[in-house]
């Protein structure tokens, strides 16, 4: 499995990042960690609706995102709200989005991120069709498209990559393996060896990546998408990393899950790991440590704000969404239709 920082904070090769560059992935991490933290509590206060925690895989969607360029696509799930946001979205709108209001998805102008999918792995597909259309125009812009390890158990799945090798079309699929898709571990849910391992049946690469190293996933994703954008097709990433909280704030884990399994896991925890390597490295204190914490509690609060503010849609407005003109109601006659 390919990998660069350890869990104790030392490197298995020279990182092709600087301190400087290590400090700002750790602060995008401490505010998608905040914003995660603040979503559970909301749910829990009947703020938002049923929520998907992301706790532990902060450096898989971090890293993933920051190997990219800003005009890219990323088409991820419920749970890529780190992911989404570090490719451009919103806070307050992903924030919008949980509450149920649709309009969390209007998108500012040039932020190529679809909005979260709730159906697992139908936006793998979208992924495809994305990154083929931008082919054809002769364009460098990629897609990355993002899911779990239940997803690829879906005929999507199939369909999604087997489409994008035959087209070759400029796709990298990452599957962030947390573990369990729900409650059934990754080994009930396929006989392969490993997730990656399926990509050698489409013809396309496999690598297999510690999804707890934000560097290692930074580096695996960059490698592939600079493929993708050569014309050499798509590739597929297994991120392995571990899902610390539950599958959603209406799943109970500890029905299914060894609480010894997750105090193993909290060691590994993506966060500590890039402490740890900063503290060696003279670039961590607790001051700075405090200064992050608070200036994303800040960012936060005011994205929650300005979504409980928004004022509710109007009936035109919801209907304006839908349709380019005013359907005709079923009780009103056509033009020239004589009444009954």
């Amino acid at each position: 499995m390919f990998g660069l920082v350890n869990s104790d904070g030392s490197v298995r090769d020279r990182l092709p990042i600087t301190v400087e560059d290590m400090r700002d992935l750790y602060a995008d991490m401490v505010e998608a960690r905040t914003y995660d933290e603040k979503s559970m509590a909301m749910q829990r206060q009947g703020r938002l609706a049923t929520y998907a925690p992301f706790r532990g895989q902060e450096a898989a969607q971090i890293g993933a995102a920051a190997a990219l360029h800003e005009d890219d696509w990323v088409v991820g799930t419920y749970r890529d709200a780190a992911l989404n946001w570090r490719a451009g979205y919103p806070w307050r709108l992903l924030v919008l989005g949980r509450t149920g209001d649709e309009r969390g998805g209007e998108l500012p102008e040039g932020v190529n991120v679809l909005p979260p999918s709730i159906t697992v792995g139908g936006h793998m597909i979208h992924a495809g069709g994305l990154a083929w259309a931008e082919k054809l125009q002769g364009s460098e812009r990629i897609a990355l498209t993002s899911f779990g390890d239940g997803a690829t158990s879906e005929g999507d799945f199939h369909e999604a990559m087997n489409f994008a090798a035959v087209f070759a079309t400029p796709t990298v699929f990452l599957c962030q393996n947390n573990g369990y898709a729900i409650s059934y571990p990754t080994a009930e849910q396929t006989k392969s060896k490993t997730i990656a391992a399926k990509a050698e049946g489409y013809g396309m690469p496999g690598v297999r990546v510690d999804g707890n190293d934000v560097v290692g996933v930074l580096v695996a994703v960059r490698e592939a998408a600079d493929r993708a954008r050569k014309g050499e097709g798509p590739s597929l990433i297994e991120a392995v990393t571990y899902r610390m909280g539950p599958h959603t704030t209406a799943d109970d884990p500890t029905r299914y899950r060894d609480e010894a399994e997750s105090r193993d896991w909290e060691d590994r925890d993506p966060l500590l790991r890039v402490r740890r390597l900063l503290e060696k490295a003279g670039g961590w204190t607790d001051e700075w440590q405090a200064e992050l914490e608070k200036a994303a509690s800040r960012v936060i609060e005011e994205a929650v704000e300005w979504a409980e503010d928004v004022p509710e849609p109007t009936f035109e407005q919801m209907m304006g969404r839908v349709f380019a003109e005013r359907s005709r109601s079923p009780t009103q006659q056509p033009d020239g239709a004589a009444d009954e």
